[in-house]
């Protein structure tokens, strides 16, 4: 994939393990899978962060780091792909966990209510409104929210492993062809 454009954005290894914040953390955070772009690591990174995503509340990038660290895994992927759930999109993803949640343990036919408008001028009220819907929805929402994050990080596990098999395949190709040009 696209290492060397990350490379220039990312601090070398050195610089990691000598900066004063992670030096706190002993060995933890000194694993070179937590930093390193391998088709492994940043796998697993966006398949913690897609499911720590869905996880309720302000704690989403610290779960992310919470598995990412023992699972060995890109923590800054991890991190940063937690954002995917924003005030945008957090409506439409819960509304779609309480759908599979109904669909896993079965619904009662009660219909949907439609998720709280956001007031950016009342943000407090605003928060505590979209609590209260959540809450309302009980048992189908936690369940569905673990099956489509368990759904979701597994896709992204996927989608990497296989999208950056085929780019190297095809890097392979192109330098064979470009070999084979060049003897004749």
């Amino acid at each position: 994939m696209p290492r060397k454009f990350f490379r220039k954005y990312l601090p070398s290894h050195e610089r990691v393990r000598n900066n004063r914040h992670i030096s706190r953390f002993g060995g933890l955070l000194r694993h070179p899978n937590l930093w390193h772009l391998n088709r492994h690591s940043v796998a697993g990174g966006l398949a913690v962060g897609m499911f720590s995503g869905l996880v309720p509340g302000p704690l989403q990038m610290l779960v992310a780091a919470l598995l990412a660290v023992p699972l060995r895994v890109n923590l800054p992927v991890a991190l940063a792909t937690t954002l995917y759930t924003n005030p945008f999109t957090i409506g439409p993803l819960y509304l779609l966990a309480y759908l599979i949640g109904r669909l896993i343990i079965g619904g009662n036919g009660t219909p949907i209510e439609p998720p709280p408008a956001m007031d950016w001028s009342q943000i407090g009220a605003s928060l505590e409104a979209f609590l209260r819907w959540m809450l309302s929805m009980g048992t189908p929402l936690a369940v569905g929210l673990l099956a489509l994050a368990l759904i979701l990080a597994a896709l992204a596990y996927a989608c990497v492993q296989i999208g950056w098999r085929a780019y190297v395949i095809r890097a392979w190709r192109r330098r064979a062809l470009l070999r084979a040009r060049n003897r004749r």
